[in-house]
């Protein structure tokens, strides 16, 4: 599977390598994946995240309830 944030959606980007000699090869840009555990109040539980570090910071500014709601909103089981 590949690496992306459950919360950003953020996705790996491909793009070219170049080398001193200027030839192209194909590379990915992958994003900082982070598993990250939380406490759920509203269900007594915790959930384990696998989030961006851009995640991480949107979860520490909006919440940990609203952050799980906008992802069942994208479809993802939590």
């Amino acid at each position: 599977m590949s690496a992306h944030c459950m919360l950003t959606g953020a996705r790996p980007g491909f793009g070219n390598a170049i080398s001193h000699s200027h030839r192209r090869t194909s590379r990915r840009f992958d994003p900082n994946i982070q598993s990250k555990r939380y406490w759920l109040p509203g269900e007594g539980r915790y959930v384990r995240l696998k989030l961006s570090t851009k995640g991480i910071k949107t979860v520490d500014v909006i919440g940990v309830e609203a952050a799980v709601a906008r992802i069942r909103a994208r479809g993802v089981k939590v």
